[in-house]
């Protein structure tokens, strides 16, 4: 702790218990989709799967079901709530599209009692990452989430994405993240809610401040690729050494060949390997090779914050990296205010919202952030809506990761200063239902497409089906301004309709080639 860093995963040891209610697994009900866990803010809602051995050892009240899926028929299945973490806001059990409910709110106290050893056994069960793809719902939730317990509200809507990342490229992840709520949940010194999986991998993550985090980032992206050139000279020296034996130099002419892409994990395990044996552990040039092992693997660059950071404070910085072609990943959660600081109005505040500088609601339009970086033509541009569509959001992240050049990714994230009618335990549904009202569009910008001949963008939305005003009304950012300034209100909610009209036309238009 000396030189700055903190340990890794202290929150799995608050178990602060502040849950009133409890999601209890109803067994015979569940169809193992995952989405349970998918949604969960707090990672407290997991999917474990269990092999022979371990459920002879499992607990007698320990009730799991047969696996269903491709290469899970050797295992049982059990949805666990950790009942010490968990914060009551009830999205699981909301999102459930069981026909009876999987999951049950059931008061907190004979929960706890029931579960927690159940959590502990679960807790010594073997990682088991490998068995499904984990760039499907269910897939990506057999994975163990490597950000867990963090201290944000219930309901967040901010965290299921940052979690979800950590299933997908946890063990390769280098974090900067720009000041606001997801540096205070993400480490609130000495509660670290990322962690490491068995092999002792997971994201490291470091912030600096609000208005430089791109900036930060990029020097994280551009002083790692200096030491990896380095490794890349010494893995060219040791393959043309004949004194080196055969095996290393293979395996360090496969890391040459292929190392810039998420299969060099597999070669640098190899390499890691081969530098521990005797025979190679003496080799000077070797122990060189050893020294920067760490860099072997293709590192997976997050610049991560809200739409304060995004939009407005570190605009600048943002623009500034994504046009230099970097290989690194920006993602904002979309919250429409300044959460962290009370609420504040900023560049992505829609028009009609009532705000901190805008309590009369604001009277301008949101910044087009995502088609504004568009306008590049070679960053990958998405905007996603992890309620609205599971799928499309896993698509997103992963063609965003893969893709060879800079990405921005724009995630809707609601939050308590919207003051959803029906409470944040329909966090995940809110976005949803922005959606169906046009009032959040989603959409891919690929420009690896334009190479294939097809056209780079790509709108994951359909016609808007719900109506655009209700949605306004079920939320008291913009009910409150009505109640207040009706006049006033019934003016920008036509405005923020109209726009929202005319962005989906628009995007129409550019899915049409127009």
């Amino acid at each position: 702790m000396e030189d700055g860093a903190f340990p890794l995963g202290t929150t799995a040891y608050e178990k602060r218990g502040i849950a009133p209610t409890i999601p209890e697994w109803q067994i015979d009900n569940c169809i193992q989709c995952g989405q349970c866990s998918y949604v969960c803010p707090h990672a407290t809602v997991r999917l474990f799967l269990l092999d022979e051995e371990e459920q002879k050892r499992a607990p007698e009240s320990y009730r799991t079901k047969a696996a269903l899926g491709k290469n899970l028929g050797a295992y049982q299945l059990r949805v666990q709530i950790s009942p010490l973490d968990c914060t009551g806001c009830g999205n699981c059990a909301q999102i459930c599209p069981a026909k009876e409910k999987a999951l049950v709110m059931k008061p907190a106290e004979p929960q706890i009692e029931a579960e927690k050893d159940h959590w502990e056994f679960s807790m010594t069960l073997r990682e088991k990452s490998n068995l499904a793809n984990r760039f499907t719902v269910k897939g990506s939730q057999l994975i163990r989430p490597l950000m867990e317990f963090n201290g944000a509200c219930p309901g967040c809507g901010e965290t299921p994405y940052i979690r979800l990342l950590t299933q997908l490229f946890g063990e390769r992840m280098m974090i900067a993240n720009a000041t606001g709520c997801s540096s205070i949940w993400g480490a609130s010194a000495p509660s670290i809610p990322y962690t490491t999986n068995a092999s002792g991998r997971g994201p490291a993550w470091a912030n600096s401040l609000f208005e430089d985090n791109a900036e930060f980032g990029y020097g994280m992206f551009l002083g790692a690729g200096q030491i990896r050139e380095r490794l890349k000279g010494l893995a060219r020296e040791a393959t043309a050494d004949e004194s080196l034996g055969g095996e290393i130099r293979s395996a360090l002419k496969n890391w040459l060949d292929a190392n810039e892409d998420a299969a060099s994990q597999e070669n640098s395990e190899e390499i890691r390997r081969l530098l521990a044996l005797s025979e190679n552990s003496d080799q000077p040039l070797l122990q060189r090779v050893s020294e920067l092992s760490d860099y072997l693997d293709k590192r997976s660059y997050w610049f991560i914050g809200g739409d304060g950071w995004a939009y407005d404070i570190g605009y600048g910085g943002l623009d500034h990296v994504l046009s230099t072609g970097a290989d690194v990943n920006l993602f904002v959660m979309d919250t429409e205010v300044y959460s962290n600081t009370g609420g504040q109005a900023s560049k992505s505040t829609p028009v009609g919202a009532v705000a901190k500088f805008a309590f009369d609601g604001k009277a301008t339009n949101k910044k087009n952030l995502g088609l504004m970086a568009a306008t590049y033509g070679n960053v990958y541009v998405a905007q996603i809506a992890m309620g609205a569509d599971f799928n499309q959001t896993i698509r997103a992240m992963k063609e965003a990761e893969s893709y060879p050049g800079p990405s921005l990714l724009i995630a809707y994230a609601p939050c308590i200063n919207h003051g959803i009618q029906t409470g944040m335990a329909t966090s995940i549904m809110e976005e949803k239902e922005a959606v169906e009202a046009g009032y959040w569009h989603l959409y891919r910008y690929y420009p690896r497409l334009k190479g294939q001949g097809q056209n780079p963008f790509q709108l994951d939305s359909k016609e808007p089906s719900g109506s655009y005003q209700e949605f306004l009304r079920g939320e008291i950012r913009y009910s409150q301004l009505e109640n207040t300034f009706p006049e006033i209100a019934k003016k920008l909610f036509d405005q923020s309709e109209q726009f929202a009209k005319e962005r989906f036309k628009m995007y129409q238009a550019m899915k049409n080639g127009k």
